[in-house]
């Protein structure tokens, strides 16, 4: 064979290998319905791939419908679609896009509304950034990491003073529905503006399957108290497909990661990953996968793992930046140990439980003392609240257990009835209205004016009038208690004098003017 001849059919066979590539990335819709897609011909797409939907109806695609190839089959691929399958038919053609799905992330999100696709949704017009990030990301390693060990103060005495939670924690707030986990969140938000008007912490808020009201009157509470303008709100609606619920939580934790590797600190909170791992469930099942236990896929636990794990706090060498997660999940009749609860239980460092026996008895926040736990502890907490908060949280278990049987009405002993009484007006201290956080300072001498005896003699339906007397008369006559408490964040003796004299002074005072 001749040399120009070899060249020749090389030639040839190059060309139809390229043609053959490039037949490779474009597939047919063999079937299609509940948001999922089956494609034939996809032959070289990747897990998480986007692939982008051609209409060949008349109607047209009403714009570009994109999906995500989750299932990869020899003959076929199985994919989710995100947005409106109306338009898709059987045989439309299918492309492969060869990148990731990548949601916009910046400072220019901050104070808006947005889909998980990065879409706005407040009617205030389109993102002004081209920077994105890859919806799935891998977690930092443990060299990249450090210790949790600088508070992230949420404005709730119980919370602060007895669970602390550190920037870099995942913490777990757990409850039926209705019971305030949401309200808990939201203090978490609007304390970050109190605490460092200049630079506060961002947030991250996550609504997956929440109704469109529910959303928006969440927004206008964040916008009247000023809470807006460091917040992100990503929401995946109760009317919008399964594969936006799915999408919401890795989405916004992208968006978070832009700021924690900038070396700042942002909070995300997800509200809540029950509905996560239904609508994750619903695409299993649609996609064939094999059902396990209560129906969900085996793969259940690594979806919750590999998004908190994402929540970190970088070394010096990385930035020094946080990410710390708020997973909020929804219980039936209290039933903490039903599979997926204790699935996100064992992936976070601590859990809130909030009780609906407590909430109905007019405990707000419902916190119960005995199941809930911080497994950063004291190590996220500031001296002056660890000094003064240390016996709280034993005190208070030992008064809940000990209510138990005074129900019974037998005869108690002095020390037991001391017990009781303290316990009483402990939980008055720690009773707090629904978005209003309390500073950090507030709080600490709240808490001093109840472990240190200061209300023993004050009758329990009192106690509130008292505490926020105290904190009046103290902010107006002693204010450099509050500057020293802010600045040094630990209570020295010389403090520790003054706040004394301050709390019997104003106590003084309080009972001369109500005999």
């Amino acid at each position: 064979m001749a040399k120009n001849d070899i060249i020749k059919n090389l030639e040839e066979r190059i060309a139809t290998f390229q043609d053959k590539a490039a037949v490779e990335k474009i597939g047919r819709v063999i079937a299609i319905g509940d948001g999922i897609a089956e494609i034939a011909g996809l032959s070289d797409v990747v897990s998480s791939e986007m692939i982008e939907f051609v209409s060949s109806g008349k109607e047209g695609t009403g714009g570009e419908v994109f999906g995500l190839a989750l299932n990869l089959q020899e003959d076929k691929v199985g994919a989710i679609i995100l947005g409106d399958d109306k338009h898709i038919r059987e045989g439309d053609i299918v492309k492969g896009t060869g990148s990731v799905l990548s949601v916009p992330v910046g400072e220019e999100l901050l104070g808006r509304v947005l889909n998980p696709l990065g879409k706005t949704l407040d009617g205030k017009g389109d993102l002004k950034t081209s920077q994105t990030l890859p919806v799935e990301q891998d977690a930092p390693g443990i060299l990249d990491r450090e210790s949790v060990n600088t508070p992230l103060h949420t404005g709730v005495k119980a919370i602060d003073g007895m669970i602390p939670i550190g920037r870099g924690q995942r913490e777990l707030i757990i409850g039926d529905r209705q019971t305030g986990k949401t309200a808990l969140a939201l203090d978490a938000i609007i304390n970050q503006k109190q605490e460092n008007a200049e630079q506060p912490v961002i947030c991250i808020y996550v609504a997956i399957g929440q109704k469109k009201a529910t959303v928006a009157q969440l927004v206008r509470e964040l916008e009247e108290r000023d809470a807006l303008s460091h917040t992100i709100v990503v929401a995946a609606f109760a009317s919008d497909p399964a594969s936006l619920w799915y999408l919401a939580p890795y989405a916004a934790c992208s968006m978070g990661e832009y700021f924690r590797d900038k070396g700042r600190d942002a909070l995300i909170i997800y509200d809540d990953l029950s509905k996560h791992a239904w609508a994750y469930r619903q695409i299993s099942l649609l996609l064939k996968r094999p059902p396990g236990r209560e129906a969900y896929p085996g793969d259940i636990f690594y979806l919750h793992s590999r998004l908190l794990e994402r929540a970190a706090k970088l070394s010096k060498e990385k930035g020094g930046g946080s990410l710390t997660a708020l997973p909020i999940i929804e219980t039936q009749a209290g039933d903490i140990s039903a599979y997926v609860p204790t699935n996100v239980i064992s992936i976070t460092d601590g859990q809130i439980y909030l009780e609906s026996r407590l909430f109905y008895q007019g405990v707000r926040p419902a916190i119960n003392v005995g199941l809930s736990v911080s497994r950063v502890g004291s190590a996220a907490q500031t001296k002056a609240m660890k000094k003064i908060a240390g016996k709280l949280r034993l005190e208070l278990a030992q008064y809940r257990e000990l209510e138990a049987f005074v129900q019974f009405g037998q005869d108690l002993d002095p020390e037991t009835l001391k017990t009781l009484e303290k316990g009483r007006r402990l939980t008055e201290i720690l009773k707090q209205s629904n978005l209003e956080p309390l500073p950090f300072e507030k709080q600490v001498v709240e808490i001093f004016a109840g472990t240190q005896g200061y209300l023993d003699d004050i009758p329990v339906d009192k106690v509130a009038a008292f505490q926020k007397e105290l904190v009046r008369y103290i902010g107006n006559f002693e204010p450099q208690i509050y500057e020293t408490l802010k600045k040094e964040r630990e209570i020295s003796e010389k403090l520790d004098t003054l706040l004394r004299k301050a709390i019997e002074k104003m106590k003084a005072a309080w009972k001369q003017a109500r005999p």
